[in-house]
């Protein structure tokens, strides 16, 4: 499975996306649409857990109810994701895709989510659809079973309006590189040599898999990782660009959740 991803600047046009994909077949399960919510009305009206009363408590998580207009019936998820504040989620896709981005879906969604598949979760990418959602923008993300139905639902998303999700990647990192640039420059290396490597390290430090653990506990990851692309590039300096970026983005994905948790 290979997840095809679109962002889209309104709402409005990505639940559109969302039904034009459905249309086509697409099982509930294989697509979903991930949409930011404001802080106050999720507060109104989201429980922690299906026994709960409604209101943020640690991490809002529960099933909201159906959306037969948007994919026939799926199920609404609503959770707060670190670094990021309440989101909506349509489907099981997007339930695990919020319980890999760190959000407690509460034992309502999480009993709906025991058997789901897993294939083709999308967990590099998740940081790329964070900021997307930061941004108030909205996303979806369908799992095709091989290249030629990711070809014709990335021509179906682009024909809607999307930008891609290595498009929103660029931009992501284009709002980030002047200050890393700076930063990275009182080390008294070239950001222009290094910045491959870098950045590299920066996103990996993103991975959903890691990025709240521990630092010791990914030290030896971080190192292979950084091993193995000396090898691939045996004539460029890797390890300190690459150790710099890790360190950095690890950095930023704390900052991000300080103020998620400040807001």
């Amino acid at each position: 499975m290979e997840a095809v991803t679109g962002v889209f600047g309104s709402r409005s046009d990505a639940e559109h996306a969302m039904r034009e994909i459905r249309s086509t077949g697409v099982s509930e399960k294989e697509v979903t649409l991930l949409t930011p919510e404001r802080l106050e009305q999720a507060a109104q009206s989201v429980p922690v857990d299906a026994g709960e009363q409604p209101g943020m408590g640690k991490a809002i998580g529960a099933v909201l109810g159906g959306s037969a207009g948007l994919s026939g019936g799926a199920l609404i998820i609503a959770a707060m994701v670190p670094g990021v504040g309440p989101i909506t989620a349509v489907g099981l896709l997007g339930g695990l895709i919020l319980g890999a981005a760190g959000a407690g879906i509460g034992a309502a969604a999480g009993e709906k989510l025991d058997n789901s598949v897993t294939e083709g979760l999308p967990e590099d990418e998740l940081f790329v659809y964070e900021d997307a959602l930061r941004k108030g923008r909205s996303v979806v993300v369908v799992l095709a079973k091989d290249e030629t139905a990711a070809s014709g639902f990335r021509d179906l998303l682009a024909a809607e309006g999307a930008e891609s999700v290595d498009a929103a990647r660029e931009q992501w990192w284009i709002g980030l590189r002047g200050a890393e640039q700076e930063r990275y420059s009182k080390f008294g290396r070239t950001f222009g040599e290094d910045e491959k490597f870098y950045r590299m390290g920066f996103e990996s430090a993103l991975h959903a898999r890691t990025r709240c653990r521990e630092y010791d506990q990914v030290l030896a990851e971080m190192t292979a990782q950084s091993e193995e692309l000396q090898r691939q590039h045996p004539d460029a300096r890797v390890a300190e660009a690459f150790q710099r970026g890790y360190e950095r983005g690890r950095d930023y994905y704390q900052q991000l959740c300080n103020q998620s948790k400040a807001a």
